[in-house]
């Protein structure tokens, strides 16, 4: 009976660790496509803001920004396509 307790408890930390994974590797935006703004307007602001915008694609529900920032540094950011906010800088 104990090892069929410790196997239960083993798959299911197994299956929790999964469904973390899952979650991680998810779409970090959900925004509706109908709510996106336009990706010229993004890169717009980004200029405004003082980068060089080198790529702009999709990528898990969010524009991926790739490009030069204001200071210099190189960047590659996850931004929400509502609000333009950022979501994840890699």
């Amino acid at each position: 009976m104990k090892h069929i307790l410790t196997l239960s408890g083993l798959t299911t930390l197994a299956l929790l660790a999964g469904f973390g994974q899952a979650m991680a590797s998810g779409d970090h935006c959900t925004v509706p496509k109908a709510e996106w703004q336009p990706r010229e307007a993004l890169e717009a602001k980004l200029k405004a803001d003082g980068w060089d915008v080198r790529k702009i694609k999709i990528e898990d529900g969010c524009y991926e920004v790739y490009g030069i920032d204001a200071t210099g540094a190189k960047q590659e950011v996850l931004i929400d396509p509502k609000t333009f906010e950022p979501v994840r800088k890699s």
